[in-house]
């Protein structure tokens, strides 16, 4: 959404801070692959919802690839509809559903958190064609520009804790 990210504030005197009004949406789904961490998008200026995922899904076995494929996803009402339960089946992908309150197991969470702190903290946007297009220029540089600082931010490296005895 166009609004205000701010990076870092803190000083003695009153500061005013410029933000953009009005609420237009700049909505990204998208699908990384956890190995060659290429990116397949769908966007929108609306919401993304059901119909939304069955692109996504359509975008994704149109790729053409040999092997299984395991899309994992939140768990959003939009995601877990038999509309898009049904698409994945059709097209033989896997749907992997993480449990709730974990987004930290999902590479997809770390990529949209860098291109929110490369594009939009501490930014203001006069409009929104500048906004979206700031996005947009980002996220197709994911395996050019961006790649090394991607690569090491999308390992399938997770921090895990051992079982504790107050967990049984």
């Amino acid at each position: 959404m166009l609004g205000a990210y701010l990076g870092f504030v803190w000083c003695f005197a009153r500061r005013f801070i410029r933000a953009p009004s009005g609420r237009q949406r700049f909505n990204v789904l998208g699908a990384l692959n956890a190995i060659t961490h290429e990116l397949i998008t769908v966007t929108n200026e609306s919401y993304i919802n059901s119909v939304s995922v069955g692109e996504l899904l359509e975008k994704i076995a149109a790729l053409g690839i040999q092997t299984p494929i395991t899309l994992i996803m939140d768990n959003a009402r939009y995601q877990r509809c038999r509309y898009v339960l049904d698409i994945a089946k059709s097209l033989n992908i896997e749907i992997l559903f993480l449990p709730s309150y974990f987004p930290n197991l999902n590479l997809i969470e770390r990529l949209w958190k860098f291109v929110k702190k490369e594009c939009l903290y501490s930014t203001y946007y006069e409009n929104f064609q500048p906004f979206k297009q700031t996005i947009t220029n980002c996220l197709s540089e994911t395996s050019g520009k961006h790649k090394s600082a991607l690569d090491t931010l999308l390992t399938l490296s997770f921090q895990t804790f051992p079982t504790s005895i107050y967990d049984h």
